[in-house]
């Protein structure tokens, strides 16, 4: 996979990457206007942006949205770097363990941070809901981040005991359990968008 990856980025220039960059961003804001239109459907209001505004909404709030899905990957996995290092360089074996324990609680506190900062983006952003008002915490969006981690889990533990859809699916197994997860997430988001509106 790594020889792939150089092979990848050795025949990569300046102008692919940025023709990349603009495409995936064009194509991840198509998702978020769909989760515009379904969660103008939840709050029984209809689009009133013109479609450049809505597109440029669209494309704006996409890339908030990959910075914190970024920032929610590099506390979890910055956090499991920190702990490898504190598990190396302190003796104490009872002392490791608690200063191990505290590093994997605050990653995991600073995703959940993200992860609640996620939502209310989309939440305030995309229904066109004429007095939309900032909330950090929402009872719809506590419900969806809980649903969206118990059926995160959920996936996990089914890939892991029932990991018979490689012997059916080959390759495109991956791709199946990851639209999966996305179908998943958009259904918490609907969930906690009903309970909102």
């Amino acid at each position: 996979m790594l020889e792939t990856f150089n092979q990848t980025t050795a025949a990569a220039t300046s102008g692919k990457l940025t023709f990349g960059l603009v495409a995936a961003i064009w194509s991840a804001s198509v998702g978020f206007s769909a989760i515009q239109d379904s969660l103008n459907i939840v709050y029984k209001v209809k689009e009133t942006r013109s479609y450049v505004a809505a597109r440029l909404s669209a494309i704006g709030v996409t890339i908030i949205l990959m910075v914190l899905v970024t920032l929610m990957l590099a506390s979890l996995l910055g956090a499991d770097l920190f702990v490898r290092m504190a598990s190396v360089h302190i003796n104490y074996h009872f002392l490791a363990d608690g200063i191990i324990l505290l590093i994997k609680g605050i990653g995991w506190i600073l995703a959940i941070i993200l992860l609640s900062l996620f939502f209310a983006v989309i939440y305030y952003f995309a229904p066109n809901v004429k007095a939309s008002q900032w909330h950090w915490l929402t009872p719809g969006s506590a419900v969806g981040i809980i649903g969206w981690i118990l059926a995160s889990i959920g996936l996990r533990l089914y890939v892991h005991f029932f990991n018979n859809y490689t012997v059916t699916y080959g390759g495109l197994g991956a791709v199946i359990v990851l639209l999966t997860w996305f179908y998943l997430t958009g259904l918490m988001l609907l969930l906690g968008a009903e309970i909102n509106s």
